[in-house]
């Protein structure tokens, strides 16, 4: 009796044993089954919130893209602008692409800022601005500007102006112009941010008589911080360009690179097309001629 009574109670722990078992096996099969689902629940989740960030980030891209064309109303088109008589009022909506330095000029403050839109370019000459807004004018931004449209030394430029900030932005690419010199058709891109290619370096005359890759100063009289002048050419036509001081001054990469140039470097550059009794472009970047 006492045997049959010792093996029931075996086989009762036998039982109770396994179905302990089972019950720990299904909690931890339930528990991977919920951690997959959460895993997957919240991929599904992150992988629709990117998208819908993307879509939102290239639809507020597409939405502040500039037409540099558009006008707003009262405002010239560049043709118009070309086509106003030399001293009369014009007003034109423009983007900044560079600016020479701030100063006081009898009181105020002004500055003089090379400014584009998609059809031609405007010479902003000695403009009564503020400080403040001038650091605003970073390049890029939109202004709209009244003033009276002025010739000097074939170099037509709007003066006595006024400005406002818009909203806005537009950068240029460089237009190569290369092609144009001594043609009759440059003239047209004048103030434009432009780029001539494969031009080479021949030799000034200083004050002295003494031959050089560049002058300080239009005569060599000058010294370091004076505008740079230096002599390209292309086919048997020669130039005299310019690093402008007040734009680029002694500690840029491009006044630098004219102090570093030798008679005979090929060089590109790109620049703004200044005019002064013919092309006298305002140089920005100079760079060994790109290998053919």
């Amino acid at each position: 009796m006492k045997k049959i009574l010792a093996i029931l109670m075996a086989l009762a722990c036998l039982f109770a044993f396994a179905a302990c078992t089972n019950d720990d096996v299904q909690d931890e099969t339930d528990a991977a089954t919920d951690a997959a689902t959460d895993a997957a629940t919240d991929a599904a989740t992150d992988a629709a919130t990117e998208e819908a960030t993307e879509e939102a980030t290239e639809e507020a891209t597409e939405a502040t893209v500039e037409d540099p064309s558009v006008k707003s109303e009262g405002v010239m088109t560049y043709a118009e602008y070309a086509a106003a008589e030399l001293d009369t009022e014009v007003t034109i909506e423009a983007y900044v692409q560079a600016k020479q330095g701030w100063w006081e000029k009898e009181g105020q403050g002004v500055a003089t800022i090379y400014t584009q839109d998609a059809d031609g370019a405007y010479f902003l000459y000695e403009m009564p601005i503020s400080e403040e807004d001038y650091n605003k004018l970073v390049d890029g931004a939109k202004i709209r500007v009244k003033g009276y449209k002025a010739e000097w030394m074939g170099e037509v430029e709007i003066i006595d102006a006024t400005y406002e900030i818009l909203e806005g932005n537009y950068v240029a690419e460089a237009l190569d112009v290369t092609a144009k010199l001594g043609t009759d058709e440059l003239i047209a891109n004048q103030n434009m941010f432009v780029a001539f290619k494969g031009m080479t370096v021949v030799a000034s005359t200083d004050a002295n008589g003494n031959e050089a890759a560049f002058l300080y100063g239009w005569d060599g009289s000058g010294s370091q911080g004076s505008d740079l002048y230096f002599n390209v050419s292309i086919g048997d036509q020669v130039y005299n360009f310019t690093v402008e001081s007040y734009l680029c001054g002694a500690d840029t990469d491009v006044y630098k690179a004219v102090e570093a140039l030798t008679i005979g470097d090929v060089i590109d550059m790109e620049g703004f097309l200044y005019w002064y009794d013919g092309v006298n472009p305002h140089i920005t970047s100079v760079t060994a001629a790109a290998a053919e």
